[in-house]
């Protein structure tokens, strides 16, 4: 891989992380990153696979961290006293 692919993936990441909530088509990102679309395409499937951006149904991509996969929610556990109380009675 070249210095020019690993510039073009620098300066996309940085679009992304410079403003929360992008979400652009392959085209919108050539034009705003001034990059040739096969040296685009391949970067934006490279981002994916390191799973820094995500690629929604709608053919935009934004950033993993903005939403694509829901977060994992803690599990609820129930603590139980190890006391037992006895019941009094006569």
């Amino acid at each position: 891989m070249t210095t020019v692919y690993f510039d073009v993936l620098a300066r996309i990441r940085a679009e992304y992380l410079e403003m929360p909530g992008m979400s652009l088509t392959t085209m919108q990102v050539q034009r705003l990153c001034g990059v040739e679309a096969p040296a685009c395409v391949s970067a934006l499937n490279a981002l994916v696979h390191d799973r820094f951006l995500w690629l929604k149904e709608n053919g935009t991509y934004a950033r993993v961290a903005e939403g694509a996969t829901p977060r994992p929610r803690p599990a609820k556990a129930e603590l139980r006293s190890p006391i037992r109380t006895m019941a009094v009675g006569g």
